[in-house]
């Protein structure tokens, strides 16, 4: 147990242990609850046991009552007081009285079974009167009922003679006829009184009630046949009134020894508990002795639910604890020992894994708080350079423009606006350090100026006292857009006049419609710039404004720049751009003359013989035909004819350079895959050894092999050393160790665990198998 414990992991362990120990939680609350369900079915048992005890007492004393009553009755019977009272008639027998008094005592009997026997002895005529008969004299009737050990004169003196109140001879046999000559043995208790009810010298009669036992005593009965127990009542002087499930002189002991001042539920000897109950009227005292295990009966079914309820919990519990600690452990192990493989902490004194795990996050985080506050200082720096690359038109792809705005958190949602130059006057020439702060302070009132119109401008210094901006608009109307932001930069020069004393000259281009178009628009911004300083304007120039007296063709150096670079990158619907571009401006917003267009054609022309001039390096065959598509067109051509043919030959250019790029990407990828195949040992072997190799940045290089392959280049690396391991691992009889060192692997403990990740198995498992199959 200790060997297979010891396989886990000490993470897996500790989550185990936290887990049973939660577990045994709930399991001591279900012990408590056990024990307290244990103790409430006890005590509903002992309690349910009183009651029936209480009950048969109850109904004792209440027919013992109803003796008293007969007897209180008797006692102003007319017949009776007649009886024992009127001298005797001439009839010394007086058997008309008698007999009338004996029909009467017949109707008594019937209404109480406790009275079911009884006689009333008369010494005015010495006789005996029961229900059934009359004996004439006393010795008859004793000879039918006579008491064990208790002779004739002893029962005449001691039953019939001596005055009596309420009083109770506890339990005694006596014989009593059934049938003529026929006699048994029956145990009962004997009720005395004597009449008259204040007679304490010598009674005038004696009234006697034989109570059988078994009319008692049946009424605990159910105690005995229920627990299996016995029932005891004794009276106040310690005699026993009846018994029932012990033996008699057991029953005497106990009715000797019991303390009437203990408790209602005391323990006793062989196992059982003593329930009592004293009595308020005559002072009895009813007991039961009721075996524990009989009490027990319902707790042990408890017992035995609990148990079998709390093994099943333990077994699901312990089954639930073990997958949780694998699937809570497992990824934190998986960190843990990814952390491990880039440290060089010795294995021997590692630390504990929690600790070691904080440690080294907390220096990952310390380490990206450091980096994200040297990025956000940079940030500004980032910007500015990102608004000049936009200004000089250097994004050629949405993709590259998407990526470096989200790095320098500027929103490019709006893709339509203006661009523009504004020059602060005044300050041709900087000669003194006063002159460059008045003028930093100037740009800076004018910065802030329109940063409170309008948050969302980006703006750059551009040259010594010039501001480039990029101003963008709303999707809804363009040209409304664009005139409200024209007056409103005009409003912006006259308010910073006014306020501030500061002249301004503003130039802005037309109007562009997606972000790869800024420079183009910032190229017109500058040409309205150069018209306003040479018309020496102060005011608002726009580029529109320009064209009115220019008959020259547009072409300038940013477009022909742009066009040439959309070209290079194959970037087709860009460079389909930019040449509609080119021709609107001539030939829908200009009307050239036939010379100019001649030498607009002609640069473009030779735009395009520079892109075969390039260090684009295609086919001889391509370049001979790309050469003849370009000698071919005439500017003798229609306007949409020289489109339509610079349009295909753009279209034929990228799909060439696309091809050509795929080409030298799938040459990239093979040297790659080669270099690894031949350094997969090399333990050191990183996509930055790799990029340094390749004489590339790491992000181009693992961009370029997931789109080529479709896999990760770090997971290509895995599997060229896992695969090289498998082939050891068949062939040859090197140590696991060994082999794992050999492949570049730190440990074999990191080698275990990427050949599983890779083949699903260990490297021992996956010997042993190739060993069974062979």
């Amino acid at each position: 147990m200790k060997l297979l414990w010891s396989k886990f992991s000490p993470m897996f362990r500790r989550f185990l242990i936290s887990y049973l120990i939660i577990l045994m939680i709930p399991q001591i609350a279900g012990y408590a609850s056990y024990r307290a369900s244990i103790e409430a079915a006890r005590a509903s048992s002992i309690e349910n046991s009183l009651k029936s005890l209480n009950l048969g007492k109850e109904i004792i004393e209440r027919n013992l009552l109803q003796v008293e009553a007969f007897t209180r009755q008797l006692a102003i019977n007319q017949d009776l007081y007649r009886l024992i009272a009127d001298p005797k008639p001439l009839d010394v027998y007086n058997v008309y009285g008698i007999g009338r008094m004996q029909r009467s005592l017949s109707m008594y009997s019937s209404t109480n079974e406790y009275l079911s026997h009884f006689f009333i002895y008369i010494p005015n005529y010495n006789v005996i009167i029961t229900p059934t008969t009359v004996y004439y004299r006393p010795e008859h009737y004793y000879a039918a009922n006579a008491l064990e050990g208790m002779t004739y004169e002893q029962w005449s003196e001691n039953i019939l003679k001596k005055p009596h109140f309420n009083e109770i001879i506890p339990l005694r046999n006596y014989k009593r006829e059934i049938s003529s000559n026929v006699l048994t043995t029956v145990p009962a208790i004997t009720f005395l009184q004597s009449l008259p009810l204040n007679s304490f010298n010598k009674p005038q009669a004696t009234i006697g009630v034989l109570i059988n036992e078994d009319k008692m005593a049946n009424l605990t009965q159910h105690i005995v046949d229920q627990y299996g127990g016995w029932t005891l009542v004794r009276d106040a002087d310690g005699n026993v009134i009846f018994s029932r499930g012990i033996e008699q002189a057991e029953a005497q002991r106990l009715a000797e020894t019991y303390n009437r001042d203990a408790h209602q539920v005391q323990p006793i000897e062989g196992g059982r508990l003593l329930l009592s109950i004293e009595s308020g009227q005559n002072g009895w005292s009813y007991m039961a002795g009721i075996p524990e295990k009989a009490l027990m009966t319902n707790a042990d079914q408890i017992k035995q639910v609990t148990f079998a309820f709390t093994l099943a919990t333990l077994v699901l519990g312990l089954a639930i604890g073990l997958v949780l600690a694998y699937r809570n452990s497992a990824p934190i192990y998986k960190l843990l020992s990814v952390f491990r493989e880039q440290t060089s902490e010795p294995s021997g004194k590692r630390r504990n894994e929690y600790d070691f795990l904080a440690s080294h996050i907390h220096h990952l985080i310390a380490n990206n708080h450091s980096l994200e506050n040297a990025l956000n200082e940079q940030i500004p720096l980032l910007r500015d350079g990102f608004i000049k690359r936009l200004l000089t038109g250097e994004f050629y792809t949405t993709r590259e423009l998407e990526a470096i705005s989200s790095q320098t958190r500027i929103s490019i949602q709006n893709t339509q606006g203006i661009t523009g130059l504004l020059k602060v006057n005044g300050y041709a020439s900087l000669d003194s350090e006063e002159t460059i702060q008045e003028l930093g302070v100037a740009k800076l009132i004018v910065r802030q100026t329109i940063t409170e119109w309008n948050a969302e401008i980006l703006m750059t210094d551009w040259g010594t006292d010039q501001i480039a901006f990029i101003c963008p608009v709303s999707d809804e109307c363009l040209e409304q857009a664009i005139h409200h932001c024209e007056s409103e930069l005009e409003r912006l020069r006259e308010l910073i006049y006014r306020d501030y004393r500061i002249s301004t000259t503003i130039g802005t281009g037309a109007a562009y419609e997606v972000w790869n178009d800024v420079g183009r628009s910032f190229d017109e911004a500058k040409q309205a710039m150069d018209y306003a300083i040479h018309c020496g304007a102060d005011q608002l120039v726009k580029f529109e404004d320009t064209l009115k007296e220019n008959e020259m063709y547009y072409y300038p150096i940013e477009s022909e720049q742009r066009l040439l670079n959309t070209v290079k990158a194959g970037e087709v619907q860009e460079a389909l751009r930019i040449l509609d571009q080119l021709f609107v401006r001539n030939f829908e917003e200009r009307e050239l003359s036939y010379e100019m267009v001649q030498q607009f054609i002609m640069e473009l022309k030779g735009t395009y013989l520079k892109l075969d001039e390039s260090k684009i390096k295609l086919g001889d065959s391509f370049t001979d035909e790309y050469k003849n598509c370009v000698a071919s067109i005439q500017t003798t051509d229609s306007i949409p004819a020289l489109r339509g043919k610079f349009k295909r030959l753009t279209e034929e250019m990228c799909m060439e350079v696309v091809k050509k790029r795929s080409s030298t990407h799938a040459d990239t990828v093979q040297e790659i895959m080669s270099y690894i195949e031949n350094n997969y040992g090399d333990a050191n072997l990183t996509i930055y050894r790799i990029a340094e190799y390749m004489g590339k940045s790491e992000k181009f290089i693992s961009q370029l092999f997931k789109e080529h392959t479709g896999e990760n280049l770090s997971d290509y690396v895995e599997h060229v050393r896992i695969n090289a391991a498998s082939g050891l691992l068949l062939e040859s009889g090197q140590t696991i160790d060994e082999i794992a060192l050999t492949t570049g692997y730190n440990s074999a403990h990191s080698f275990r665990r990427a050949f599983k990740r890779v083949r699903g198995i260990s490297p021992s498992v996956f010997r042993k198998m190739d060993n069974q199959s062979g």
